[in-house]
């Protein structure tokens, strides 16, 4: 079986390399190392030893990712014949990709992996910026780096940050969470006689010259919440903290169902925002959104049962589940093809229903809006004294809708009805009763008491059609007396 031995080269120059890993290199048969760009590769081909390297790999490919595919599959060629040595700059487990990717020949039992030793350039990187990992940090790939790897509040340490193109790309991720002139430190050479500490702004990072294949960018912690408005984390840390034992009264006291009216009220002004086309706006209620999301979800959690987590799993296993043309193998080139997929899938996860209003969603309603312009004009004065203002002008418009109906006018009617429900409006401000709130309350009753009388209708001889109105009216009141029944135990 083909069989490769990985030595690490450690982080500095020759005297840090341990005895054992120094005779390991000079006793390999056949030695190939992945770049010569590391200072014990200079110093063991002054002592004589013949290495063979994979640098022209680098410069006939276009990503990093080809040239360590191209890298292994060489190993493998070249281990065919004898067993070979390869050396890899620091530690063969620590931030070096082709070293994975022949553990996973090994798994497959393409070849036999020996790993033998190398010191990390974490411990001289550590001792360099007088840093201690206790304190939490991360090691992130510069040349897959993604913002939402980023923990604001650790230590960060970028490593393969080889040139000026990838510390572009390190740049413009870093700084969709860190401020432009957060100061970062480009640690080069770390724990040899080369090493180099230069401190920048982050928006200098790339125009450095001095960037080379033993560069590591450190990114201090920010511990300063403020500063850190734009991580996840420290959204729901703010969250928690308003609803702990130090927080606001008024959130502590909220609850799943006091909260209702502002979800509705914050969708309805995003909605407002995204028609008037202001991002800005859009940008503030999203926002407002968010807010109640973390709240509930806070609220769940401080119960005991559910997380924020919960509720993530819950819908990235819907959106994976309810997307298999993107995450499984269904075809849908079309998007009627897609909505078809989705419904069909949404059939297969809902229960049987038994109700034909099972199922139907509250859709955008006029009446906040209605709500929201009587608010405002309240507070400008343009309002009655007191309730009974409202409640003329309710029976003044009533009056004038019985008359539009008696006349048959039918765009009148509209009008005045429109009328009649825009003063009903004004009445439930006045009692500080959210309208949305008032007509789901209405629905759900409707809704409950239908139900009974479609299970009555069933339980019988036949359908609707065989029943009187009088009837069904009698299953009406028997769901009535039902609720009557429950509201007085």
């Amino acid at each position: 079986m083909k069989k490769i031995t990985v030595i690490g080269l450690g982080a500095g120059d020759l005297q840090q390399l341990s005895l054992g890993t120094y005779r390991l290199l000079k006793q390999a048969k056949r030695l190939v190392i992945r770049t010569e760009e590391h200072p014990v590769v200079k110093e063991l081909r002054t002592e004589g030893l013949i290495m063979e390297s994979f640098d022209a790999i680098y410069e006939a490919n276009d990503s990093f990712e080809d040239v360590y595919e191209r890298i292994v599959e060489k190993l493998l060629e070249m281990s065919a014949d004898q067993p070979i040595t390869y050396a890899v700059p620091g530690h063969p487990l620590v931030a070096e990709r082709t070293v994975q990717l022949l553990i996973e020949k090994e798994k497959s039992g393409e070849i036999e992996l020996q790993i033998a030793g190398g010191s990390s350039f974490l411990d001289p990187i550590f001792t360099a910026l007088r840093i201690d990992p206790i304190e939490g940090f991360q090691l992130l790939d510069g040349t897959d780096l993604k913002r939402d790897d980023v923990q604001m509040e650790q230590h960060v340490l970028v490593g393969q940050v080889y040139d000026a193109f990838v510390a572009s790309d390190v740049k413009l991720s870093l700084m969709e969470k860190y401020p432009d002139d957060h100061e970062v430190t480009i640690v080069t050479a770390a724990g040899s006689v080369d090493e180099k500490l230069t401190n920048v702004a982050l928006y200098e990072l790339d125009r450095v010259m001095s960037l080379n294949n033993l560069t590591t960018i450190y990114v201090p912690p920010i511990k300063d919440q403020e500063q850190r408005l734009k991580d996840w984390s420290s959204f729901r840390e703010i969250i928690a903290t308003l609803r702990g034992p130090d927080g606001c009264p008024w959130d502590r006291e909220q609850t799943h169902e006091t909260l209702k009216r502002y979800l509705i009220e914050e969708s309805f002004e995003l909605i407002q925002a995204i028609d008037e086309e202001d991002d800005d706006a859009i940008i503030e209620e999203l926002g407002d959104v968010l807010l109640q999301v973390f709240l509930h979800a806070q609220i769940g959690e401080d119960n005991g049962y559910f997380s924020m987590e919960d509720v993530l799993e819950t819908v990235g296993a819907k959106m994976i589940r309810r997307h298999p043309h993107v995450f499984a193998q269904t075809q849908a080139d079309t998007t009627v093809d897609v909505l078809t997929n989705w419904q069909a899938i949404k059939e297969q996860e809902k229960p049987t229903v038994d109700s034909l209003l099972e199922g139907q969603k509250r859709q955008a309603s006029s009446l906040l809006t209605s709500y929201n312009y009587q608010k405002t004009a309240a507070k400008v004065g343009f309002d009655w004294p007191t309730i009974e203002g409202a409640f003329d002008k309710f029976q003044e418009e009533w009056t004038e809708f019985q008359e539009e109906v008696r006349n048959g006018e039918t765009a009148s009617q509209l009008d005045e009805l429109g009328d009649v429900l825009f003063t009903i409006v004004n009445i439930a401000r006045f009692l500080k009763i959210s309208p949305e709130e008032a007509m789901w309350h209405a629905n759900e009753k409707f809704k409950s008491r239908f139900t009974h009388v479609e299970q009555c209708v069933k339980q019988g001889i036949g359908d609707f059609s065989t029943y009187s109105l009088e009837q069904l009216e009698e299953f009406w009141q028997q769901a009535k007396r039902k609720e009557d029944s429950h509201e007085t135990r």
